[in-house]
């Protein structure tokens, strides 16, 4: 997957911490269009912002703004899905496919892994997505992907399933990991990584 900032639709808002880092804060603050995930907009419209939609099943929205911004509100009570999953979805419905997500991190654990998991669903759905958080990027990749980078970016790779042949550009050599945590903590080394696999997988670049 290729997708720069400048080709960003729209831009999801979860339900996380509100991003601190600059470069999510940009990416917001730039964004064309933005879906706030139900809690996600109570931080956004303290901040001065409007969105564009909330979507979600509204059980964690401020009273005051469900009324407020009820013309914007897109309340979707199905539990099989998280709000992240929900507002893919609609941006997906709307043919928006080149999607930056923030605000995905923090607070609870378990939701976060929820949320980086996901992205790898996401893509199968055609959905040209990344979550950006205070700290770095996740890239969900499948089969021999090349990535740009600056030399001391630190990457790690987790394998959903894929088979990992080789890669260039990093500091440590990889090879076809049996355990997800095993392609953590690599280091890039130039201006480009190029990994040939075969299969699902994430990656976690850190900011320069």
């Amino acid at each position: 997957m290729k997708m720069t900032d400048t080709t960003i639709e729209a831009v999801i808002l979860a339900n996380g911490d509100y991003p601190a880092a600059p470069v999510p804060r940009e990416i917001l603050s730039s964004a064309p269009f933005v879906v706030c995930c139900d809690g996600g907009a109570n931080s956004y419209i303290e901040q001065g912002h409007t969105p564009d939609v909330i979507i979600g099943d509204g059980d964690s929205l401020h009273p005051e703004y469900a009324s407020q911004y009820a013309h914007i509100v897109t309340k979707v009570s199905e539990q099989e899905s998280n709000d992240q999953t929900k507002a893919v979805n609609y941006l997906l419905a709307q043919g928006k496919r080149n999607i930056a997500i923030v605000g995905a991190t923090g607070r609870r654990e378990d939701h976060t892994i929820g949320n980086i998991s996901l992205l790898i669903e996401y893509a199968r759905k055609g959905a040209h997505v990344r979550t950006y958080t205070d700290y770095g990027v996740f890239i969900p990749c499948n089969g021999s992907t090349t990535l740009q980078t600056e030399a001391g970016q630190q990457m790690s790779i987790f394998s959903i399933g894929a088979r990992i042949d080789r890669a260039e550009g990093l500091l440590y050599p990889i090879y076809n990991f049996t355990n997800w945590w095993q392609g953590t903590l690599n280091e890039c080394t130039g201006t480009s990584v190029r990994i040939e696999a075969e299969g699902e997988f994430l990656i976690f670049l850190t900011y320069r």
